[in-house]
């Protein structure tokens, strides 16, 4: 499977017919205040279209004041934006879940949620959240619904006694954790595969091989590593507050990798993670 993305606007189209950008803007680890409002507001100024939180990040109020801001400023409307925010573990559970997501909208200040998540598979508590994120799809409250760090047996349970397949799962994603099972399984099933923390949180900055494809396309490490991401059928969501690097990361629409680069950047994978592993995690 191969990206059509040929802009930062460029979509794929979910299980639902629902489109998602390939390309967003991750803000985890960024605490409110002005250097998120100004990361998303310039991202959106920059063109991309797709803002990323979670319940547990903290932020999703300053998340919802830089949307608003952005829209006032540059007169785009709020249907060309896809916001994803994640109900955390402490509230799963159906009635839980129903409560997060309330709140969640609150500090938003939205209408509605294009994407919304259960962030880790809580074993035993899930299933019920993912009852939620279905009465709350029918309701129209949210226009696709998934999941974040599902391995195939939580995918498959979840499935199991599900009205609905998840339309996304979000997981750990990069050269070194190329996920070639789960992205085989997510595309037979047609659930769409998102990449966290694509840049492996910074440490694939000084891979060789990369360094090396770097200076043949004359791009960044980073820039090559979306690339491979896209050219992967990844949706992608790398995290920066400064707008260089926003602007950097968002500029990978103007070259593609060839064949043999794609498979050499494959050849990277080591199953080798920098979060935890959703099959032993206690949090």
């Amino acid at each position: 499977m191969t990206t059509t993305a040929q802009t930062l606007q460029s979509t794929t189209t979910l299980s639902n017919g629902v489109t998602m950008p390939w390309l967003g803007l991750g803000v985890f680890q960024v605490e409110e205040g002005a250097t998120l409002i100004d990361a998303i507001k310039s991202a959106i100024k920059f063109g991309y279209r797709s803002i990323d939180t979670a319940a547990v990040y903290g932020n999703e109020q300053g998340v919802g004041q830089a949307i608003r801001e952005a829209i006032a400023e540059t007169g785009i409307d709020r249907s060309e934006l896809f916001v994803t925010s994640k109900v955390w573990n402490a509230d799963l559970g159906y009635e839980e879940t129903l409560a997060a997501f309330d709140v969640t909208m609150a500090k938003l200040g939205l209408d509605y949620l294009d994407l919304y998540l259960i962030h880790w598979p809580k074993e035993g508590k899930y299933k019920e959240a993912w009852r939620a994120l279905e009465t709350l799809y029918k309701q129209g409250r949210v226009r696709a619904i998934g999941v974040s760090n599902f391995h195939i047996h939580h995918l498959e349970d979840v499935m199991a006694g599900a009205e609905i397949v998840p339309m996304v799962d979000q997981v750990e994603y990069h050269p070194h954790l190329a996920q070639l099972a789960l992205r085989e399984f997510c595309a037979a099933n047609g659930i769409q595969l998102e990449a966290w923390s694509p840049l492996k949180q910074g440490q694939l900055l000084n891979e060789p091989t990369i360094a090396k494809l770097a200076d043949k396309y004359g791009k960044s490490v980073s820039q090559i590593i979306i690339r491979w991401d896209l050219q992967n059928g990844v949706v992608t969501i790398p995290k920066s507050v400064k707008a260089h690097r926003i602007a950097e990361n968002g500029s990978v629409f103007d070259f593609a990798l060839s064949d043999e680069d794609m498979a050499l950047l494959n050849s990277l994978n080591r199953d080798e993670r920098v979060g935890p592993d959703p099959d032993n995690f206690n949090f």
